[in-house]
């Protein structure tokens, strides 16, 4: 844990603010729970201004939603408390299975949806008739937290995303430089691009890639006059998440060319200028155009029969362009964030201007957090409908809240447990201030003044990420078992049936989600993987996606997701997945090699065909093992598309077939060379 610095102080001190103006609010206007509007200032405050900003519109919607399904679910079944059980946990479990499906801050509105129709039904059943009532007064209260804490994050010293963004990219372009100068290095190293080192350094450029999309999102929502650079993100991340597989594919071919003996002296001078220009500063078109034109003139034309150096070669000389164009785009994109501008230009690396918006979707993993929230809310009801709890709708209610909030976890039970201590910490400061302070208080100045070390403390905590979910905790549980209102009412029974109840549901959310929704990092990740599999299996079979680089930045997205659980995972456990950026590189090959094979006629597109159908049935069978049949069919393949006539198509799928056979067979011999044709005079460069 580092120090607090001058914007953390800055940031507990706005929240603080915040939270006091909307409780100041709330009593003026005389609202029947002010307190709720403080507690969600705190769950709605986040460091970035743009981060608070991007919530706000999306939880005021989800909460007018959610008291609008109370208003209807609560005086219908009030009568009938297994019923209404039943219906509030299902809309709590569909909000929350919906809510999943989305990472950005969108998701907030169902989930918010959910819980909030928890929040006021349950503690209207003793009221039903006044349901409308307490829904819109929930509503005033809720949309009044979530309104201060966005006009003070707005208004008092805004922190932009961007430089953060800059900072986190300058880091991630440092290191993926230097993997990529030693990928390119593998002419004098043939090993120096498939270490076990440099797999974890592949790995986690992608989940440091992946962990920018919080920013970018955040940068969107931002008035700092940033929020114009914001349309610099979306291609910088696809950009970034494609040096992945181009840098892998280059030091695959450049380390099986060199291994062979058939790199040619120019293509290594090109490999060691390369290297030179990715490490200086220099921004120079022109220099990037020389650099392509050298590549130009020693890419093979691809004649008739040509042999595996040959095709190595001419894939080796498309991905070079490709890191050259990568360069010179994550640089004019770096400076637009830095200056905050809104890029013009169209960029060089164009391909993935197409794919923007893909990410993961994982509605098994989505479902099964729902079905776990559903059945907690349905055991917390149960006792409370069997006990006849004096305030234990409070367990039912914090369960939902709770086991919502965390559900995007591998394993969500520790976070509900730490939640769980900070209600804890929060229920015995708001006990003291309850039967110690408040008593003495007679001005809200009074009060504001009392309050300032809690909450400013809990401030501090929520800028320091591990101690967040326990800072916020404390201030929402604390604000909501003290229960300020116009008026001071010291009652402990209540106090107390509040705190054991709020206690009782977190801890039985986090029983029934170890039992039913906990799944590990390692499950996970394996999960993952074979996901990644079946849709290469789908792309081979001529389904889903019809772009390469659509399926590649699914599969990239997945494998952001992957990495940081496999960093927790046992060195032998990581390294059986596999080779992931492979499998990207395969996903890449096989949409490209379906789109030409349309093209093609005869022997060159059966063989095709029939290469794929294996590679579909091998994918499916999730096999590790080579399959020789598979290999024979490749090589067949490119003998049949080599002896097809020239043509783009005829070339892209030689190339295609090339990276597919080093993707599924990196360890298979050389492909046997095709026996020369008459006239042929094509010599390998």
């Amino acid at each position: 844990m580092t120090l607090p610095g001058w914007r953390d102080w800055a940031f507990a001190l706005k929240t603080y603010a915040a939270a006091m103006l909307a409780l100041f609010l709330a009593l003026w206007i005389d609202l029947p729970r002010p307190y709720w509007a403080l507690g969600t200032v705190y769950i709605t405050s986040q460091v970035l201004s743009g981060a608070t900003r991007s919530k706000a519109v999306y939880r005021l919607c989800g909460t007018g939603l959610g008291a609008a399904v109370s208003v209807v679910l609560v005086p219908n079944l009030v009568n009938e408390p297994i019923l209404l059980s039943l219906a509030v946990a299902l809309w709590v479990a569909l909000c929350l299975y919906v809510s999943l499906l989305d990472r950005t801050p969108a998701s907030y509105l169902p989930m918010l949806a959910g819980y909030t129709a928890a929040l006021i039904g349950f503690p209207a059943v003793d009221d039903p008739g006044a349901i409308f009532d307490t829904a819109v007064a929930r509503a005033e209260e809720i949309s009044l937290g979530i309104l201060c804490a966005s006009l003070v994050a707005t208004l008092v010293l805004p922190q932009s995303a961007a430089p953060v963004i800059v900072e986190r990219l300058n880091l991630w372009l440092a290191e993926a430089r230097t993997w990529t100068q030693g990928a390119l290095a593998a002419a004098r190293a043939p090993d120096a691009g498939s270490t076990g080192q440099s797999k974890g350094v592949r790995l986690r450029l992608a989940s440091d890639a992946i962990g920018l999309d919080a920013l970018g999102l955040a940068l969107r929502n931002e008035a700092t006059g940033a929020e114009r650079a914001a349309q610099a993100f979306a291609p910088l991340r696809q950009h970034m998440l494609m040096v992945l597989p181009i840098v892998a594919a280059v030091a695959d071919r450049v380390a099986t060319l060199e291994r062979a003996g058939a790199l040619p002296s120019r293509v290594r001078a090109l490999l060691s200028d390369l290297a030179v220009w990715l490490a200086g500063e220099d921004d120079d078109p022109e220099t990037a155009a020389r650099l392509r034109r050298r590549v130009d003139e020693f890419e093979p034309a691809l004649g008739q029969n040509p042999d595996w150096a040959t095709l190595l070669l001419a894939s080796l000389s498309v991905r070079l362009r490709d890191i050259i164009d990568l360069r010179q785009d994550l640089r004019v994109l770096r400076g637009h964030l830095a200056a905050g501008t809104a890029p013009a230009a169209p960029l060089a690396f164009a391909y993935t201007a197409r794919v923007r918006g893909i990410r993961h979707r994982d509605h098994g993993l989505a479902a099964f957090s729902a079905f776990g929230v559903f059945v907690g809310l349905l055991v917390c009801c149960a006792i409370w409908i069997a006990t006849g709890w004096p305030d234990g709708s409070a367990a039912p209610m914090m369960g939902a809240v709770a086991c919502c909030l965390f559900a995007t976890q591998d394993d969500p039970t520790p976070q509900i447990l730490g939640f769980t201590n900070s209600a804890l910490v929060g229920a015995l400061a708001a006990g003291f201030y309850l039967f110690a302070v408040l008593p003495l208080v007679t001005t809200f100045e009074m009060l504001a003044l009392a309050l300032a070390p809690a909450l400013i403390l809990c401030g501090l905590a929520m800028t320091q990420p591990r101690f967040t979910p326990m800072g916020m905790g404390a201030a929402l549980n604390g604000a909501t078992m003290l229960a300020l209102q116009n008026g001071y009412s010291g009652e402990f029974a209540p106090f107390a049936n509040s705190v054991v109840a709020s206690v009782v549901g977190m801890w039985v959310g986090a029983v029934v989600t170890r039992l039913i929704r906990s799944i590990g990092a390692g499950r996970s990740a394996r999960r993952l993987v074979r996901i990644n599999r079946r849709s290469l299996a789908a792309a081979a079979d001529g389904r889903g996606t019809g772009h390469g680089l659509e399926l590649a930045a699914l599969m990239l997205d997945r494998i952001g997701l992957i990495a940081p659980r496999l960093a927790v995972l046992p060195a032998e456990t990581a390294a059986a997945m596999g080779d992931l950026l492979a499998d990207v590189r395969v996903g890449i090959n096989l949409v490209e090699l379906r789109r030409v094979r349309r093209r093609l006629s005869g022997v060159a597109r059966v063989s095709i065909d029939h290469a794929l159908a294996l590679a579909a049935r091998q994918l499916r069978r999730q096999a590790r093992e080579p399959d020789i049949d598979l290999l024979a069919a490749l090589d067949d393949s490119l003998d049949a598309v080599a002896g097809a006539a020239l043509s783009p198509e005829r070339r892209a799928a030689l190339i295609g077939l090339t990276g597919l056979r080093r993707g599924l067979f990196p360890d298979a011999p050389a492909y046997r060379e095709a026996a020369p044709q008459p006239g042929d005079r094509e010599m390998a460069a």
